[in-house]
Parts: structure tokens; C-alpha cells; sequence
């Protein structure tokens, strides 16, 4: 029988970068593949947000907006300075809501361009490097978004599916490479989006805050928020050695809300 193996044998070594990776459920990534042995890349926007988790787990912080694609390019060569990257964790995104109507080209190709694209093209760039060394990880944060539809919608559910479907799709193209591809995808999770969630709705329904996260805890079964480091702890198992097998495949972590 082969000894388990702890988790700081699992990664120690190897170079995850994490996109999105200041605050909230990236943080939550940092902290928690860094525990488990890991070096850290944190990427993100946010000068501030970027350089405290980096300094947290003692990594190294790229400052990058991943809606603009040449400083993405210029993030990745970055990136491979450091070492070949071992793990992406494509965590960076954005929540906006508006019926049809308003759902402007601006609002859709900007969701479009950080939930689905921006996951494509640091894919597409750090995989080959993985695959030539016989293993890699690359985990999306989706959502369960990406799984069902919610009203108002559209331009969200639509990059989350996009992310979702690219995944399953690369499962196929890498199955044989040691590079596994996974979507874990989370409801409502008690981060900075939750609270902006609840702020709208209660902006526009004139409920208290109290009652307004009440409607988002309402929509899952066990009438929970997510924690972060819940998500955390389902990336860090995918990137485990005896994780290997589970490719091509979406995590859902929303306490039951989408059954699939």
C-alpha cells in the first residue's frame, strides 16, 4: 500500500499562480495552497490587495487587469521569470446584474473578457509548459452560474457556462499529458461580491441588510453563505496528486442550491 501523502509532500515545489488572488476567495486560495507547501504568484488590480496576501505567503505579488490583454502578456512573462508555473488557479472575475434591456455591449464584453477569456488565453499560455513536464493543475473558479441561469443576469451566466464549456472541452485535448483541468463552481460565497450583492437588493427592493442577505442565504438548501476557505479547500484537493483523476469535471460548493 503506497503511505498517504500529507499535503505539504503534494506540493511542495511546486509554482501556483492565482489570479484574483488579493482578497476574498483568492486569498483564501493563497493561504491555503501556501500551507499545503506551495510557492505563490498572487495577481490582481489591486496594489494594496496583491502585495499584503503576497507578503502573507511570503510569494510574489504581479500587479495586472485582465481585461487588458497586453499587460496579461506582460503578467505571464512575469509569471515565467519566476519559474514554470505548476498550478493556475484562473480565480479573477466579475459580478454585474441588469435585465436585457440594459445589458450594454460595454457591461457584456468586459464580463466577457475577465470571466471567460482572460481564463482562455493564461490557459492557452501556461498549459504547454506544464504538458512538456509530464504535470500541471489549472482550476476555474466558475460558479454554479455556469451550471443554470439567474435573471438578470445574462452576460454573467453566459462567460460562466463559457468557462465551464472550455474546461470540459480541454479535459479532452489534455487527457494524456498529466495536466488535469477542473471548474469549481461556488454560490454565494460571504466575500466583497456577496456584500455588494446584498447592497443592490437592498437598494432596490428597500429591505434592510439583514433581510437582503437573507434572501441570498435563502437560496441554498442549508441557508449558509460559502466560506472561502471552503472553495479553497476543494482547489487545494484538486491539485493533489491523488487528485489526478478527476478531470474535466465541475465542483459544485452552494450547499445544494444546484443539484447536477
Amino acid at each position: 500500500m503506497e503511505p498517504i501523502e500529507t499535503a505539504s509532500e503534494r506540493l511542495t515545489g511546486k509554482l501556483a499562480l492565482i489570479t484574483g488572488g488579493g482578497r476574498g476567495i483568492g486569498l483564501a486560495i493563497a493561504l491555503r495552497l501556501a500551507r499545503d507547501g506551495a510557492r505563490v504568484i498572487v495577481s490582481g488590480r489591486t496594489r494594496a490587495d496583491v502585495e499584503s496576501t503576497a507578503a502573507a505567503v511570503g510569494g510574489h505579488a504581479l500587479i495586472c487587469d485582465l481585461t487588458d490583454r497586453a499587460a496579461t502578456d506582460a503578467m505571464i512573462e512575469s509569471a515565467r521569470a519566476i519559474g514554470r508555473v505548476d498550478i493556475l488557479v484562473n480565480n479573477a472575475g466579475i459580478a454585474e446584474s441588469a435585465p436585457l434591456a440594459e445589458t450594454g455591449d460595454a457591461m457584456w464584453d468586459r464580463i466577457m473578457e475577465l470571466n471567460a477569456t482572460a481564463p482562455f488565453r493564461l490557459t492557452r499560455a501556461l498549459v504547454p509548459a506544464m504538458a512538456a513536464h509530464g504535470w500541471g493543475r489549472v482550476v476555474t473558479i466558475a460558479s454554479n452560474a455556469g451550471l443554470t441561469g439567474y435573471g438578470y443576469t445574462a452576460a454573467y451566466c453566459a462567460a460562466k457556462h463559457a468557462a465551464v464549456g472550455m474546461t470540459r472541452a480541454l479535459a479532452l485535448d489534455l487527457g494524456r499529458t498529466g495536466v488535469t483541468i477542473n471548474a469549481v463552481c461556488p454560490g454565494w460565497v460571504a466575500t466583497r461580491m456577496a456584500d455588494e450583492a446584498i447592497a443592490r437588493i437592498a437598494a432596490k427592493t428597500g429591505r434592510d441588510t439583514r433581510a437582503a442577505r437573507a434572501a441570498l442565504e435563502g437560496m441554498s438548501p442549508q441557508r449558509r453563505l460559502v466560506e472561502p476557505e471552503e472553495v479553497a479547500a476543494a482547489v487545494a484537493m484538486l491539485c493533489g496528486e491523488s487528485a489526478r483523476s478527476i478531470h474535466g469535471q465541475t465542483i459544485v460548493i452552494d450547499g445544494g442550491q444546484v443539484l447536477k
